[in-house]
């Protein structure tokens, strides 16, 4: 059946023209009694955001998403938009959506009245129905709600004073459709103050001229929750319209933040063909990295650590092993501890330090991360395995270093000469010593595990040596003296 052209066709047809939070609400409802998934792609909410959000759009809610950076904020928003209509129809040319049956604007109501029934109709998709704006200082009210243009008045011989003399702002060009406004607290307080006018009364001044503005749109605000709650930077009659607010989160346990890594890392790559195996260790020693630094001390939780880092660390351990092999032509491409040290670039740039970090130095701090995480994860697959040997070698003053372009055969003979490191390092894997590539990683994730107990040293140059005298800041963090350097001595 053909959509309806003119308004005349489109009140004998049997569409209903609803409001876009009825509209959301009841395809919403669809959703749900068909068992389908909402906001694909958005790992580790099922339990927390997710129902949230759903109870404020079967409350016809206004909300805003409070989270620190790399919270999918911006995603879940963008996804919102699944929810509306795959059409609807609007009044032909009209700059606000106009219902056909209930124009708001001065052009829609003229069109109206001047062709009755044979007045067109056109159809627009839901992504024509979003409209997002990130909050700055230099947002103007004419940007979010509109402004007189004098050209539109000379050549359609109006005055000043006349709707059809304004040029709309972006608030009503998503009229009967969602509103995104990131980080809502940076906009200006008069601007906030025209926003909450425009929805709560429908009306807004112009250049001196009251216009009348009944919008049908549903309102989606995100935040950084500090300056929501500290800075006081929303006026207290746009909270009150604001009906839900919602807080997001980072990954609450490592697998799901793992989950989102392997979901969002650039990893698939054609070059690779299939020649890629990335170890179990590997991932979750890169997430925990973005644990530790969640809880570091030295790193401000205000501005939080994104998602983006383990994201970003990822994709540099890779292009690290993937540059190993064009140089060593080797065939399989197994990440090591070293990768996830040359991706210290990636890491510096993700995490703002406090005045005690910045003391440190943001590569000190990345390194002690990567650490820390290391120690942590080969805690769990080493409990209980003993390496007295292998570090009983390092005390007799041998030492080893494996460099990061070196091959794996190359590695491979060089481990061998530390006692039963390679045999005891297989342990808790399902691989065999014949897969040199990810025997050799294994290997060098137990040399930073011991590294991480203070058991072995590691030196500025990536070699591992014995362990030397260990010292503890007041809140009782680890710094290896780096003594073959003498930097950290």
């Amino acid at each position: 059946m053909s959509q309806p052209k003119t308004l005349g066709e489109l009140k004998k047809s049997s569409y209903r023209i609803s409001s876009v939070k009825d509209e959301m609400r009841a395809n919403l409802i669809n959703k749900l009694r068909a068992g389908e998934k909402l906001f694909p792609g958005i790992v580790g909410y099922d339990e927390t955001v997710v129902p949230q959000i759903v109870n404020a759009i079967l409350s016809r809610h206004n909300i805003i998403l409070l989270g620190l950076r790399g919270q999918a904020k911006s995603r879940i928003i963008r996804q919102l938009t699944e929810l509306l209509d795959a059409e609807i129809p609007v009044i032909a040319g009209s700059e606000v959506n106009d219902n056909p049956l209930h124009p708001i604007s001065a052009y829609g109501r003229q069109l109206i009245e001047a062709e009755g029934d044979q007045t067109p109709i056109a159809w627009i998709d839901s992504d024509a129905r979003f409209v997002e704006k990130l909050a700055t200082p230099d947002v103007t009210i004419a940007d979010i709600i509109g402004d007189v243009d004098p050209i539109k008045a000379a050549k359609g011989g109006h005055l000043l004073s006349d709707e059809l003399t304004i040029h709309y702002g972006l608030l009503p060009r998503a009229n009967r459709g969602i509103f995104a406004i990131n980080e809502l607290p940076d906009l200006a307080g008069k601007i906030q103050v025209g926003l909450f006018n425009i929805m709560q009364e429908g009306d807004v001044q112009i250049k001196g001229y009251p216009v009348r503005l009944p919008l049908d749109v549903m309102l989606v605000f995100s935040a950084n929750p500090e300056d929501y709650t500290a800075r006081g930077k929303i006026i207290t009659p746009l909270k009150d319209r604001i009906g839900a607010e919602i807080s997001t989160h980072y990954p609450t346990d490592l697998q799901l933040g793992v989950e989102i890594t392997k979901q969002e890392a650039w990893t698939v790559r054609p070059e690779l063909n299939g020649r890629l195996n990335v170890p179990d260790f590997i991932r979750d020693t890169i997430e925990q990295i973005a644990f530790e630094a969640r809880d570091d001390q030295r790193i401000d939780k205000r501005s939080g650590v994104s998602q983006r880092l383990p994201i970003t660390v990822m994709e540099s351990v890779i292009s690290n092993a993937e540059r190993r092999a064009l140089l060593t032509e080797e065939e399989e491409i197994v990440p090591r501890i070293s990768d996830v040290y040359a991706a210290l670039p990636s890491m510096t740039g993700k995490m703002e330090l406090e005045y005690e970090g910045e003391q440190i130095g943001a590569h000190k701090v990345a390194k002690d991360l990567i650490k820390r995480a290391a120690g942590e994860i080969f805690e769990g697959y080493f409990v209980g395995i003993d390496f007295t040997e292998a570090t009983r070698w390092f005390d007799s003053g041998n030492n080893l270093r494996l460099a990061d372009t070196a091959d794996a055969l190359e590695c491979m003979n060089l481990l061998d000469a530390v006692p039963e490191l390679v045999d005891t390092a297989l342990i808790p894997f399902d691989f065999k010593r014949s897969d040199e590539a990810q025997t050799v990683s294994a290997c060098e994730f137990v040399l930073e595990g011991l590294y991480a107990q203070n058991k072995i040293s590691r030196n500025e140059e990536g070699g591992y040596t014995a362990a030397t005298k260990a010292k503890k800041d007041r809140r009782g963090m680890i710094y290896d003296d780096l003594t073959e350097t003498g930097r950290y001595s």
